[in-house]
């Protein structure tokens, strides 16, 4: 699923391998492989089967115990009254900013950061070439910037709209130290399956 679940899942992976040790990872790759037929990297972005193998392992407790872990790492734990999720992954900040330097994309992310539109729309309204920009939406479609939330059909074809998955985003550096602090969309706030099982 593309949206936030596949920004953070490279982290995360590496999170895991850290607090969990290879043997341990081993046995939860197994464990998805018999269950889903998934792949541990798979399983970061339908992180309700990774809960499930963990659950088997560790129990309720652990399992939770462990994913408030992996969340601490990822995303500072302080709640905002307007539901803002400040990132505090240096990677996943990296991967943000350097989408957001690229003017193109930046343009592309405005475009559709409240109104889904289809590609041709894209293209149109922000002025690009039409090689590079469909180059540059579907490189954010793949990095999980952009989801499809609707689909048009024409010609007998589906046609779909995207739509950013932020709404608004902050980047504050303080010494040296850079947050990224995001406002998910609504319809992002419901995909994202590592929030939703962190909040449960």
């Amino acid at each position: 699923m593309p949206g936030l679940d596949h920004i953070i899942a490279k982290s995360l992976s590496n999170i895991i391998e850290k607090n969990l040790g290879i043997k341990t990872v081993q046995k939860i790759e197994n464990r998805l492989f018999e269950k889903y037929g998934i792949s541990l990297n798979q399983s970061l972005e339908e992180f309700e089967k990774l809960d499930f193998v963990l659950k088997e392992l560790f129990g309720d407790a652990g399992a939770r115990g462990l994913e408030n872990r992996f969340c601490e790492n990822i995303f500072d734990s302080k709640k905002t009254k307007e539901s803002w999720i400040i990132i505090s992954d240096p990677s996943i900040n990296s991967t943000i900013i350097q989408t957001f330097g690229d003017l193109e994309k930046k343009k592309i992310i405005k475009s559709v950061i409240s109104v889904p539109k289809i590609m041709y729309e894209i293209i149109k309204e922000c002025d690009l070439p039409q090689t590079s920009g469909y180059r540059k939406i579907n490189a954010l479609i793949n990095d999980g910037f952009l989801i499809p939330t609707e689909f048009e059909i024409k010609e007998n074809k589906k046609i779909f709209k995207y739509i950013c998955i932020f709404k608004n985003l902050k980047i504050d550096i303080n010494s040296n130290k850079i947050k990224v602090s995001v406002q998910l969309n609504d319809s992002e706030h419901g995909q994202c399956s590592f929030l939703r099982i962190i909040n449960a």
